[in-house]
C-alpha cells in the first residue's frame, strides 16, 4: 500500500502551484488555438476544453483544502487532455514542442 504522508511530502505546495501556473498558461495559449467555428473539429476542441477546465478547476479546490496529492493528479489529467488535443491537431500551439507534446 502506498505511504500517503510519504507522497504528500513530495508533493509541496511551491510544485503544485508551479504546474497551476503552467497549466493555466497552457489553457490560455490553446484557447487561441482553437479550430475555426465551422470547422468539424470546433465541437471536439470544444469538449476537450471543457475536460481540461473541469480537471484545472478540481485541481484548484483540491489545492485550496491542502490535498496536493489529489490536486496534482487532477492538473496531471488536465494537460494529459491537452496534450492529446495538441497531438491530434485539434488546438495549435505552433511549434512549441517545450510546453506541449507535439507529434513531430
Amino acid at each position: 500500500m502506498v505511504d500517503r504522508e510519504k507522497i504528500q511530502d513530495r508533493i509541496t505546495r511551491e510544485k503544485v502551484e508551479e504546474y497551476l501556473r503552467k497549466t493555466e498558461e497552457a489553457i490560455e495559449i490553446i484557447k487561441r488555438g482553437l479550430p475555426p467555428r465551422r470547422s468539424l473539429l470546433y465541437d471536439v476542441a470544444l469538449d476537450f476544453l471543457s475536460m481540461i477546465e473541469c480537471y484545472f478547476k478540481d485541481a484548484k479546490v483540491f489545492i485550496e483544502k491542502g490535498d496536493y496529492i489529489n490536486g496534482f493528479a487532477s492538473l496531471n489529467y488536465a494537460y494529459g487532455w491537452i496534450d492529446a488535443g495538441v497531438r491530434l491537431g485539434i488546438f495549435d500551439v505552433g511549434d512549441d514542442d517545450v510546453k506541449f507534446t507535439l507529434a513531430r
